[in-house]
């Protein structure tokens, strides 16, 4: 089962408390917790491969973090890394096996 997140109210909680509680309640409230319909482990595959081909940088370290948490293997995170390289640009790969690197490192 997915934790309760409150990053959103522990970062923005103050400046933003809408979205602090968009981002807890209902992405990680309610859609992370969809674990019948997509499991912790895809839905962090998905959310890794989304934000490497946006270009996120500032959010993946902690989401690759969540990834790890949830199964996918240091083998795994470079194959995919691998594949995206050719749809999303070696640039993002790059960046993205640098921070795959820190979470996944020995």
């Amino acid at each position: 089962m997915a934790k309760k997140q409150t990053a959103g109210r522990d970062q923005l909680g103050e400046f933003a408390p809408k979205f602090a509680e968009l981002n807890d309640d209902v992405l990680f409230g309610q859609v992370w917790a969809r674990e019948k319909e997509l499991s912790l482990r895809d839905r962090s595959f998905l959310t890794v491969t989304a934000l490497i081909t946006k270009g996120a940088f500032e959010q993946l370290p902690y989401h690759m973090q969540t990834a790890k948490a949830n199964g996918i293997t240091k083998e795994e995170i470079a194959e995919m890394i691998t594949q995206l390289a050719f749809y999303v640009g070696w640039p993002n790969t790059w960046s993205a096996f640098n921070i795959a690197k820190e979470v996944w490192g020995d």
